[in-house]
């Protein structure tokens, strides 16, 4: 009985997050943003490096138990097909229906003073470059550096040598599901500190960028917003509804958790393990969640997808720059192909951003125009990304059902 008196998780956080909010905006009045940056973001920085810490051991367990529970390298072949061309294909809605919003609202941005903007540029990569950095050639250095694609490459090949070596591979697959389980447990105590987490990394956030909200680029946030909910209503529950036989409206609501997560930490991979725990609750497999959302939380990126089309638009009218159609495609392809590139983590979308304006040779400097308020393009992103992942979790899972029977 005195369980259910407790506050589930899932409030303690949305209180939180209510509570940093409205401490942002009293810190905002009182003329304390320094202190909100000096005081309280470091408790939120200790929160996210926890659960960074954790992430890499849960992908690579996870992706390597789900690799052998498939039993099968051609299963995980098929399963990993249907996973990547679902992505591909939301990921292209989600920046058609970014251009189309911008381009819909655009008569409201104005040809801004542009003098002296400066941004530097040197982190922007090509299509090659990413695909060669995608193969490991160190073991270590991947993990170290939280480099999430080589880590999943590290972990399915490791998964496919462990199927084929049969027998001899067995001590070595029971290390890992023992390590698997000693990183969920670590992971659920890293979990109960979610509250003090939220509240530390969402005050500070508002404290900061509270004016800036309020002025020019008021809409151009309220477009890329208006954009993430749309897509988030028609794309992911109609798809989660016809392919996966899910109600949405259960969907949304057992994703609160993750979608409140994901708004305070602004990092897909950060929330990996909340929202691993969100779609087992609503009934996705565990081996198709440990496979399907690791590998979203790096290469599916809805969200920032949006984000480089509204972005797109709104630079290039300030600039004084009308996109054409065919510059409007080669976005669309640009910020696709660069979404497979980018890591989950804050701040990602800067670098895919300066990718597309150069592919449609927009000056980057206008970058400097939105990095401003970037957090705040970020947390709404983030929970457009890390919902496309469950809804593709729950949709292979279900189709992996229905094989079965």
């Amino acid at each position: 009985m005195k369980k259910d008196k407790n506050l589930s998780l899932t409030m303690q956080i949305f209180i939180s997050l209510g509570l940093g909010i409205i401490a942002g905006l009293l810190f905002m009045k009182a003329d304390m943003v320094d202190f909100t940056i000096t005081y309280v973001k470091p408790f939120g920085t200790i929160f996210l490096n926890l659960l960074k810490f954790i992430v890499v051991p849960i992908v690579l367990c996870s992706i390597i138990s789900g690799v052998i529970s498939m039993k099968d390298i051609k299963k995980v072949g098929k399963i990993g097909g249907k996973t990547v061309l679902y992505y591909t294909l939301t990921t292209s809605f989600a920046v058609i229906i970014g251009l189309f919003f911008a381009n819909l609202f655009k008569g409201g941005f104005q040809v801004l003073e542009t003098t002296g903007l400066e941004y530097d540029a040197t982190a922007t990569v090509n299509f090659m470059d990413t695909l060669v950095s995608i193969f490991p050639s160190n073991l270590i250095k991947p993990m170290v550096d939280a480099n999430m694609l080589q880590v999943i490459v590290i972990a399915l090949l490791f998964g496919f040598g462990i199927i084929v070596s049969e027998e001899k591979g067995e001590p070595f697959a029971q290390m890992i599901d023992s390590l698997s389980e000693v990183s969920m447990v670590v992971m659920s105590l890293i979990l109960k500190l979610s509250p003090i987490g939220v509240f530390a990394l969402i005050t500070p956030v508002i404290a900061e960028n509270g004016p800036k909200i309020l002025g020019s680029l008021a809409l151009v946030l309220l477009v890329a917003y208006i954009a993430y909910f749309i897509h988030m209503i028609v794309v992911y529950s109609s798809t989660v509804k016809l392919l996966g036989g899910y109600n949405p409206i259960k969907f949304f609501k057992g994703m609160v958790p993750a979608m409140v997560m994901a708004f305070s930490s602004a990092s897909s991979v950060g929330t990996l393990p909340v929202n691993m725990d969100c779609v087992q609750k609503m009934g996705a497999k565990k081996e198709i969640a440990s496979f399907v959302l690791p590998l979203g939380a790096t290469i599916n990126m809805d969200g920032t997808a949006i984000y480089q089309g509204v972005c797109a638009v709104f630079i290039a009218t300030c600039f004084g720059i009308d996109l054409t159609i065919g510059q409007m495609i080669t976005i669309v392809l640009t910020a696709t192909l660069a979404s497979i590139g980018t890591a989950g983590v804050p701040g990602a979308g800067i670098v895919m951003l300066a990718m597309v304006l150069q592919s449609v040779n927009l000056p980057i400097e206008g970058i400097a125009l939105v990095a401003g308020v970037d957090r705040i393009f970020d947390m709404g992103r983030t929970v457009v990304n890390i919902t496309g992942d469950a809804t593709c979790a729950m949709i292979i899972s279900k189709s992996e059902e229905k094989k079965n029977r």
